[in-house]
C-alpha cells in the first residue's frame, strides 16, 4: 500500500498545521470562482482574478503605471500588460493627467466601475449564502479571527503577484 499522505517529511499533528492554509485558500478559491461565474453572466466574461486586483488598484482616482505596479507588488512592465489588457477589454482607459502634462493616467470606464460594482454586490450575496450556511454567529466569529491574525497595517493588493500574474 502506498503512503498518501500529502507531508511525508514531518510527522503530521491532528489538525496538520499545513490544513490550515490549504483550507483558507480553498474558501477564498470557493469565492472567487462563484464571484467570476456570476460576473460572467452578468456580461463580464473576461474578467480574472488578477483585473479585480488591478482594478481595485486602480481606483476611482486613477494611477499611473508605475503607482499600478507598487501597489501590485510587480514590475511598471508588467503593470503595463494588465493595463493593456484591461484596454483591450474596455474596463481601462489611458488619459492624460490633467495635473501634470508627463504623466499617462489609467482610469475605470463605466465598463470598469460596472464591474467592480456587480463583484461587489456578489460578494455581499455569496458572504450571505456562507451566512445561511455557517450561521451569523459562526461568520462573526471566522471573519474576527481573520481580523485579528491579518496584518495590523491592513491587506495588500499584491497577492496576484504570488502567482506569477
Amino acid at each position: 500500500m502506498v503512503d498518501e499522505k500529502v507531508n511525508q517529511v514531518v510527522e503530521l499533528r491532528n489538525p496538520p498545521g499545513f490544513e490550515l492554509p490549504l483550507l483558507l485558500f480553498a474558501g477564498f478559491r470557493s469565492i472567487i470562482d462563484r464571484l467570476h461565474a456570476e460576473l460572467a453572466a452578468q456580461g463580464h466574461p473576461d474578467v480574472r482574478p488578477a483585473y479585480g486586483f488591478a482594478m481595485q488598484a486602480i481606483g476611482v482616482a486613477g494611477a499611473t503605471a508605475s503607482e499600478l505596479g507598487r501597489r501590485l507588488g510587480v514590475s511598471k512592465q508588467a503593470a503595463g500588460k494588465t493595463v493593456d489588457r484591461l484596454v483591450a477589454l474596455g474596463y481601462a482607459e489611458r488619459a492624460d493627467d490633467a495635473a501634470d502634462a508627463r504623466r499617462k493616467l489609467v482610469r475605470l470606464t463605466p465598463r470598469g466601475l460596472d464591474s467592480l460594482a456587480r463583484s461587489a454586490a456578489i460578494f455581499d450575496e455569496l458572504r450571505a449564502h456562507w451566512e445561511k450556511s455557517l450561521g451569523a454567529q459562526q461568520l462573526q466569529q471566522v471573519e474576527s479571527a481573520l481580523r485579528t491574525m491579518a496584518p495590523a497595517d491592513g491587506f495588500r493588493l499584491d497577492a496576484a503577484s504570488w502567482f506569477g500574474a
